[in-house]
């Protein structure tokens, strides 16, 4: 069997990375038949079905998605090689292709990205904001930031920000019609506002912990978000307790438009961190980001 064309394999993962051929097509800059025939002809050559296609979606197969994981990061690096050509000595041209939650932005993504721009303006920078988990090959992203929890033991890791907590907190209005919560099981007699998960469809269940005893609190409410921030703003405005990181609350507390409660209880993780594939060869402009996030979010704890 003959190597697979470049093109055609291009195409393919695209269509992968945006589970679309309409919009695969749009951004190679091709008809959507020529997307479909490209990779209706890559199939052939494997004599595999890379995509399962119905009129309303298009997904993996298991051979499609062990073509992604092996072929994804060699194609992105190719094609980082390609652009490079073009730059002048000592310039580096390229796209990093970040996922990234949306309460990792005002701590990370502001601060970082135009220092980062103004020092290599011909690097291309594409922030995803999402709050599920992510698959970072499989979905073409160069890296992404997320709490160490969420991130795969084989990838590489570098630390963004100190260790924070979690805290449990509530309008002062809201305190004094309800009370406050002196125990994690008393959540569960409040109006607590609740987070659905993109990735399950769950709704979270409320992490606390003291000493070596965890506790996770099934609360529930009528108000219900898979948007922290919209949590937040609804405790604000006294509808319920709302859980959130510290950091993203700071405001809030200092000016008693919000005041913790359960504080004993708050546990305390490792921080945000920028991840990327160790078994890839890490491209020249996402070293360049992580060279810069080292010096201005690392050096700066």
């Amino acid at each position: 069997m003959n190597t697979a064309p470049f093109p055609q394999l291009q195409a393919f993962l695209a269509v992968a990375r945006l589970q679309s051929f309409s919009s695969a097509a749009r951004e190679l800059g091709v008809s959507r038949s020529a997307v479909s025939q490209a990779v209706r002809q890559l199939e052939e050559q494997l004599r595999v079905v890379l995509l399962a296609r119905t009129t309303r979606s298009v997904s993996l197969t298991d051979a499609g998605r062990r073509l992604v994981e092996s072929a994804g990061p060699a194609m992105r690096q190719a094609l980082a090689a390609l652009t490079e050509v073009s730059a002048q000595p000592g310039e580096t041209v390229g796209r990093v292709r970040l996922s990234v939650p949306r309460a990792a932005v005002p701590f990370i993504i502001a601060p970082l990205v135009p220092t980062f721009r103004a020092r290599h303006p011909r690097i291309e920078v594409e922030v995803v904001l999402e709050n599920r988990f992510v698959d970072i090959v499989a979905e073409g992203y160069d890296a992404g930031v997320r709490l160490t929890e969420a991130i795969e033991r084989d990838m590489v890791q570098v630390r963004l920000t100190d260790a924070f907590r979690f805290v449990v907190v509530g309008a002062p209005s809201y305190l004094a019609r309800h009370g406050t919560p002196q125990r994690p099981e008393d959540l569960l007699r409040h109006e607590c506002i609740t987070f659905r998960m993109q990735t399950t469809g769950a709704l979270y269940a409320w992490e606390l912990e003291r000493g070596r005893r965890n506790w996770r609190v099934p609360v529930r409410g009528g108000v219900v978000t898979n948007e922290s921030e919209l949590g937040v703003a609804m405790a604000e405005e006294g509808l319920g307790l709302a859980y959130a990181f510290e950091p993203m609350v700071m405001e809030q507390l200092r000016t008693g438009r919000l005041e913790r409660v359960l504080e004993p209880y708050a546990p305390k993780v490792p921080g945000f961190f920028l991840y990327y594939p160790s078994r890839a060869q890490c491209s020249p402009a996402l070293r360049l980001f992580v060279d810069v996030a080292k010096e201005l979010l690392v050096r700066a704890k």
